[in-house]
């Protein structure tokens, strides 16, 4: 068994995640099929992370996949986390992970009936709501939470979360558990954002009317299988552990899936088992060695979110700067394969790196680089991210 090490799985990152600018990849659709899918809980994450991977990207274009092409789809799955997929991976997911999802969501919405006094015939009244929300869309124009929740009386329903006092308790309506519930099942999409391509202001509408033409939920196991053998191209090798943490599944999941691809083994450095697919060049041959690169990632970067084990591009002491208690990253700065440090922005917009590393003047001045890049790219707009890192939040800008 042929053992990579951790030089060469950084060398991939240049290639395969399209990093290293002389690896960047022509277009959005070549880039989605690079990365599988992209992590879309902060809006602006898709746009970022394209911009990092794509030669000459604009905010139209991304704007274009997501809403007039609908190339990429927007869906709760992995982790609970909403991603952007390529249209042909949505019936993966549906069937899979998002399968998962929604059975997670429809038990929480059993726990906030309860929690707002309706304790009778619970699976009754869910099902009466869902029936009112898609009735509410059945004309084919997309709307808002708010707008929904003025036609669904039962999305109105309120309940409280959190001790009295808690910042983050309250009083709450439960539409928004209602169509998550119905969107991680996928019989409602996110339709067309309301709001500035940085901020989350989806309107809703039925995946009918979303995709036109419908396609059918794989079953459990082939789901997975095709979300595996995707992660393998875009993050392989990596470990079952990675797996299990990535998809949010169980190991038996996991070991189902790898043998379905008939996926091989690999040694890491350092210790452990990796897995590859059957056709995948470094099970046989060393990874090609690149020369140094530099980027500047975004908050929840596909890249960063792609493993759970880490080691072989983030030193562990940067872990408490770089993410929050639940593996969620912030802004990241890469030199050479590695995670030196993070990026943020002054009150002009400007885009500053903020390493934590020696990296000697030729990584600073590749980052200086893309931070002008990246710079002249956003024109001005300032990203406000909910997923801000200690490094990011501490940072004194020039």
């Amino acid at each position: 068994m042929r053992t990579v090490t951790d030089r060469e799985r950084r060398a991939r990152l240049a290639r395969r995640h399209g990093l290293a600018p002389d690896h960047r990849y022509a277009d959005v659709a070549a880039a989605t099929e690079a990365m599988t899918a992209w992590h879309a809980t902060e809006a602006a994450t898709v746009h970022l992370a394209l911009h990092a991977r794509v030669r000459d990207l604009h905010v139209e274009d991304v704007e274009r996949a997501l809403y007039e092409e609908r190339s990429l789809v927007k869906q709760l799955a992995m982790r609970r986390t909403l991603f952007a997929f390529p249209r042909d991976l949505v019936a993966a997911a549906w069937g899979s992970a998002s399968a998962r999802v929604a059975a997670q969501e429809e038990k929480n919405l059993h726990k906030w009936l309860t929690a707002g006094g309706i304790d009778e015939d619970q699976d009754g009244w869910i099902e009466k709501a869902f029936a009112a929300t898609l009735a509410a869309l059945a004309d084919g124009e997309p709307r808002t939470t708010t707008q929904l929740r003025e036609l669904v009386p039962e999305l109105d329903v309120r309940f409280r979360m959190g001790a009295p006092g808690k910042k983050w308790g309250g009083e709450f309506a439960i539409g928004r558990w209602v169509i998550g519930t119905l969107a991680a099942q996928g019989r409602l999409m996110r339709a067309t954002n309301l709001g500035h391509w940085r901020l989350n202001k989806p309107t809703w509408t039925l995946a009918e009317s979303w995709l036109e033409a419908m396609p059918t939920p794989l079953a459990p196991a082939e789901g997975y299988a095709e979300l595996v053998r995707r992660w393998l191209w875009t993050f392989g090798p990596g470990t079952e552990a990675d797996l299990v943490w990535w998809l949010g599944s169980t190991k038996s999941a996991v070991r189902a899936a790898l043998a379905a691809v008939e996926a091989i083994a690999v040694g890491l450095e350092g210790g452990g088992t990796g897995w590859v697919l059957p056709d995948d060049p470094i099970a046989v041959s060393p990874e090609p060695e690149v020369e140094p690169w530099a980027a500047l990632l975004p908050t929840l970067d596909p890249t960063v979110m792609g493993w759970r084990e880490r080691g072989f591009y983030l030193d562990a002491e940067d872990v408490a700067y770089l993410f929050d208690s639940n593996g969620n990253a912030g802004n990241t700065a890469w030199w050479d394969g590695r995670i030196v440090g993070a990026w943020a922005q002054d009150d002009d917009g400007r885009v500053h790196p903020i390493v934590r590393h020696d990296i000697a003047e030729d990584g600073r001045a590749a980052l200086a680089t893309e931070a002008e890049r990246l710079t002249e790219w956003l024109d001005g707009v300032v990203i406000v991210n909910v997923y801000k890192s200690r490094q990011m939040k501490e940072a004194t800008l020039p």
